[in-house]
């Protein structure tokens, strides 16, 4: 498998989990709006169990709309070539994990391999950036060697 076909998988992983992330918000937020208007007409002003379910909907719809947000930036970054040094959008091999540095996405599943989508606002990803293969870098006192970047 090539370098571009490895990052793609990669990438494509990490946009599946983000559809299912998607999808289930938009189903909570659904139900949320539904059960609110099943619900009927306000019997007071403060009704607690109808705010209850709009901060519910709330809660879901900011969910759905950041896992859109992120199924764009990965759509984006579908398009840049692999990388040499690590950068956003390269995937990274070390010794000791796997990483996408792309969002804040957490751990995703790429065939059997566990790999952890990070953003650049994490300590490791601004310990690793610049880095190229046989680099080694630490990170919470434990050092790691990139093995590969694509």
């Amino acid at each position: 498998m090539t370098r571009e076909e490895k990052r793609q998988q990669v990438i494509c992983s990490c946009i599946q989990q983000q559809e299912h992330i998607a999808t289930i918000a938009k189903q909570e937020m659904d139900s949320a709006q539904q059960q609110s208007n099943d619900y009927g007409a306000n019997v007071d002003r403060y009704d607690s169990y109808r705010t209850k379910m709009m901060r519910s909907r709330d809660m879901y719809a900011k969910q759905y709309s950041n896992a859109l947000a992120g199924i764009r930036c990965l759509q984006d970054l579908q398009k840049l070539p692999p990388h040499d040094t690590v950068d956003h959008g390269s995937a990274v091999v070390t010794d000791r994990q796997k990483f996408f540095l792309s969002i804040g996405a957490g751990k995703f599943m790429v065939g059997n391999e566990v790999w952890f989508a990070i953003s650049a606002q994490t300590p490791i990803y601004r310990a690793v950036k610049g880095h190229k293969v046989g680099d080694s870098f630490v990170i919470n006192g434990q050092s790691q060697t990139i093995k590969e970047i694509f």
